[in-house]
C-alpha cells in the first residue's frame, strides 16, 4: 500500500465531521486519505454467484468469509433481489463486498455454446467481463464447467505462447502439495501441449505453492523412458530440452509420496485421477468414521485422538483447496466444484487474491518466452 506521502490527486476527499477543527480535523483528514488509496488499490474479486449447487447461499458466506479473513474486496454477480437480503442476513453489509446485478443464469446441463451465444447477461459472462474490463482482478464460479471455461478463455485470451490453458489442482502429498495438470480442460492433447503445462505448472507451483524449484514429473505407466504411450514419449524427450527441473516419468503412486511437485498430463488422464482421488479420500474417511464408532472403548480412543483426526481431515478436505485455476489465460479464472461449500468458496477467492497479487499471468508469459529450445522444434513433435 502506497505511503502517507503518495500523491493523493483523483481521490475522494472525506467528509469532516462536525466539530472537529486543528490537528483533530487533519488527523481525520490523514486517516481517511489513507482509507480512500487502500481500498483502491484492494484486490477485488468477481463471484459467479449463482453456479453452484446450493447458489447463492454458498457463495454469499464464502464472499463474507473471505472479505473478513483476507482482506479482498468481492463483487457478488447475480440476481440482485436474491442477493440483497442474503448478504445483509450473513452479516456482510459492512464488509468490502458489493453487488452487481446480472439476469440470466446457465444451468449445469446448458450447452457451453449455448450460454456463450444465447445468455450474454449471466451470471459467468458478467463476472469474466468484470475482470476483462480491469474492475476485478479475478473470476470465481462453481458454475457450469464448460460454461466457465468457454467464457473465460473467449472473454480474456490466452496468455502468449499457450495453446491451450489447463486446470491445475493442488494435492496433499506425503512431503506437502503437489500440482496436478491437466485435470479435465483439454482430454486430447498433442506433446507441445504437456510441455506448455509442465511450464505453468513449474510457475504455478513456485509462485502460488512456495517451493523453490518444482520437480517436474510425466505421467505414465512406468517411470523408464521408454514407456508409455507416443504421446508421453515424445512429451519426455521435449522436456529433456526445457530449462525446468524434469525429473522424468511418474506413475500413478506418486501422485501422493512427494515425488514430484507438479505432474503432468492430458486432461482425460488428470480427470479421471483427480475424481478417483476425490473418491477415494471420501471412502476413507468414512470407514474411519466408521470404525471409530465400532464401540465405547474405540470411541474414548477416538476422542483423545481428536485434534489429530481434524488435522488430517483439513489436508484431505478440497474446500480447503478452493478451486482449480484455469491457467494460461489473461486473465484469472478459478473453476469450483459444483456442490462446493461456503469454505470451498472462501479458498477459491483467496486463491484468485494469490494468483493477482503475484502478477502470475504476466509471468507465465516471461517463463514461456524464456523456453530453452526453439518454438519450431517443440510444434515439429505434435
Amino acid at each position: 500500500m502506497p505511503g502517507t506521502q503518495a500523491a493523493t490527486s483523483g481521490l475522494s476527499e472525506v467528509r469532516l465531521l462536525p466539530g472537529e477543527t486543528g490537528n483533530g480535523r487533519r488527523r481525520r483528514d490523514l486517516k481517511g486519505r489513507a482509507l480512500t488509496r487502500f481500498l483502491a488499490h484492494m484486490i477485488k474479486i468477481a463471484v459467479d454467484s449463482m453456479g453452484s449447487d446450493n447458489s447463492p447461499f454458498s457463495e454469499v458466506e464464502g464472499a463474507v468469509q473471505a472479505a473478513a479473513a483476507y482482506g479482498v474486496h468481492v463483487i457478488l454477480v447475480g440476481k440482485e433481489p436474491s442477493l440483497t437480503p442474503l448478504l445483509r442476513e450473513a452479516g456482510g453489509s459492512d464488509l468490502s463486498i458489493e453487488i452487481r446485478n446480472a439476469s440470466q443464469v446457465v444451468a449445469m446441463d446448458e450447452p457451453p455454446t449455448v450460454a456463450l451465444r444465447k445468455k450474454k447477461d449471466s451470471s459467468i459472462r458478467v463476472a469474466a467481463d468484470l475482470v476483462r474490463d480491469k474492475v476485478a482482478s479475478g473470476l470465481v464460479s462453481a458454475g457450469n464447467t464448460g460454461a466457465v471455461m468457454a467464457t473465460s478463455k473467449m472473454v480474456f485470451g490466452a496468455v502468449p505462447g499457450v495453446d491451450r490453458p489447463a486446470l491445475a489442482a493442488i494435492l496433499p502429498t506425503l512431503a506437502g502439495h503437489a500440482v496436478l495438470l491437466d485435470v479435465g480442460a483439454n482430454v486430447a492433447c498433442k506433446p507441445h501441449h504437456l510441455v506448455q503445462f509442465a511450464v505453468m505448472g513449474h510457475l504455478f507451483s513456485k509462485k502460488i505453492v512456495g517451493v523453490t524449484s518444482p520437480r517436474v514429473g510425466l505421467m505414465s505407466v512406468g517411470e523408464e523412458e521408454s514407456k508409455g504411450n507416443e504421446l508421453t514419449k515424445e512429451v519426455h524427450k521435449a522436456l529433456k530440452q526445457v530449462r525446468l527441473n524434469f525429473i522424468g516419468n511418474v506413475e500413478g503412486r506418486d501422485i501422493y509420496n512427494g515425488r514430484a511437485d507438479v505432474i503432468v498430463c492430458d486432461g482425460f488422464t488428470g480427470n479421471v485421477a483427480l475424481k478417483t482421488s476425490e473418491g477415494l479420500i471420501e471412502a476413507v474417511l468414512k470407514l474411519l468414521r466408521d470404525e471409530l464408532s465400532r464401540n465405547l472403548q474405540v470411541k474414548l480412543g477416538a476422542l483423545l485422538s481428536q485434534q489429530s483426526f481434524k488435522r488430517l481431515k483439513k489436508r484431505l478436505d478440497y474446500s480447503e483447496y478452493g478451486g482449480a485455476p484455469l491457467i494460461g489465460l489473461r486473465g484469472v479464472s478459478i473453476i469450483c466444484h459444483g456442490r462446493s461449500s461456503s469454505n470451498a468458496i472462501k479458498n477459491a477467492i483467496r486463491v484468485a487474491k494469490e494468483f493477482a497479487e503475484n502478477q502470475f499471468n504476466a509471468k507465465l508469459e516471461t517463463e514461456l518466452s524464456q523456453i530453452e529450445y526453439e518454438a519450431k522444434e517443440i510444434t515439429s513433435i505434435g
